[in-house]
């Protein structure tokens, strides 16, 4: 689950992460008053979205007057901004963030991730942050450095000042950057982060070490300990078919290809689409209805998956254990009938009660394909929407 920055910087801020005072707003008015409000000669408006490349997008505004605040406000609000993060479909502003401005004498970049070849979380520190900080990864990675935070124990006081060091602070500016990192950290376990990101951490003229953006995503299996969290969740800035899949515990990630896929288990689902690809096909998500599946589950998975406009034909590829393959071919007949299927439609069916599931399939007078292996049933729904 992500978040936006306001609520991040609400949450940092209680752990001891400094950030700048700031103000969430839904209207024009808002940002009007929020200007007035915060008294600062210089201010920042942000567009709230969950996507980072914001300011590149022209999301992110200087204001010096509460006209020049109203203004933008009025030219963000309501706007489709399309980030590299967004996909060409973009993100619409709904919130913005009217922060105090900053006299920046320096930009970092500072994150917390889950590293799954370190088996912990690693703090990743670059002294050169900001907008660019892909490109620093890719063309310059000695320039970035990476820390092992112990499971247990947190992040050690000899890696907060070696990361301080890395980042070119010294002196009083090394000590908040070390109160900082370690607040950081502090956050990113305690809430059960999946990442914790500060881009840029900044060093301002007056020698303040700060966050001047936040970023924040939490695993998902941990929420029921955050409900304090789950509140912070903006429905607006998730995909509809994946909220909808959510309800009945299936797994689906929207994808932009135009074959839909339904597969139980995770491996399968991967593999799946990988085939569908190798043959030319596009998948256009990913849906793993799991390994106990019932028939309402698989047919509310396959009104999810004709919800998407994009998509042009169905593939069905179940491998039958705990899953019964008779239920699948229940599902599916009943959802095809109930939405008046009329796009092509492949299903594999293999393991147990197969033999009745192909039977199921056969008899329902349903217009598919049915197919004996995953290369066999790729080839022929790539064929079929081609």
């Amino acid at each position: 689950m992500n978040i936006h920055e306001y609520q991040a910087k609400q949450l940092l801020a209680k752990f001891g992460v400094p950030v700048s005072k700031g103000i969430a707003c839904k209207t024009v008015d808002d940002v009007t008053k929020a200007f007035a409000q915060l008294g600062e000669p210089l201010q920042v408006v942000k567009a709230q979205i969950h996507a980072g490349g914001r300011g590149k997008a022209g999301g992110v505004k200087l204001v010096r007057s509460a006209d020049e605040a109203t203004k933008v406000a009025t030219d963000l609000l309501g706007k489709t901004l399309v980030t590299h993060q967004t996909g060409p479909e973009g993100r619409v502003v709904k919130t913005l963030y009217v922060e105090a401005g900053s006299d920046i004498e320096r930009e970092m970049y500072l994150a917390v991730v889950m590293d799954r070849a370190a088996q912990a979380p690693v703090v990743i520190a670059a002294a050169e942050g900001g907008m660019d900080i892909e490109e620093l990864a890719a063309h310059k990675p000695e320039a970035i450095a990476r820390h092992r935070v112990h499971p247990v124990k947190g992040l050690m006081p000899f890696q907060a000042r070696a990361i301080a060091k890395h980042l070119g602070l010294s002196g009083d500016q090394a000590k908040g950057g070390q109160k900082l990192v370690t607040a950081l950290v502090k956050a990113f376990m305690a809430l059960d982060c999946s990442l914790a990101e500060i881009n840029p951490m900044i060093v301002t003229k007056q020698g303040e070490v700060k966050a001047l953006d936040a970023k924040m995503s939490f695993d998902s299996n941990a929420l029921f300990r955050h409900p304090e969290v789950v509140e912070l969740r903006d429905l607006n800035e998730e995909d509809p078919k994946e909220i909808e899949a959510k309800k009945f515990d299936l797994n689906y990630i929207a994808l932009d290809g135009n074959i839909g896929c339904m597969v139980n288990g995770a491996g399968l689902a991967m593999s799946t689409m990988d085939v569908i690809q190798l043959k030319g096909g596009k998948p256009a998500n990913f849906l793993d209805v799991g390994g106990g599946a019932n028939k309402e589950q698989v047919t509310n998975a396959f009104k999810i998956l004709l919800s998407d406009k994009n998509v042009k034909g169905l593939l069905v590829n179940i491998f039958g254990g705990i899953m019964k393959c008779d239920t699948i071919a229940e599902g599916v007949i009943a959802a095809a009938r109930e939405v008046h299927l009329s796009l092509p439609l492949v299903v594999r069916l293999e393991g147990t009660n197969v033999e009745l599931g192909r039977k199921l399939l056969e008899e329902s007078g349903l217009a598919l394909q049915t197919a004996a292996s995953l290369d066999e049933a790729a080839e022929k729904i790539v064929k079929a929407i081609a």
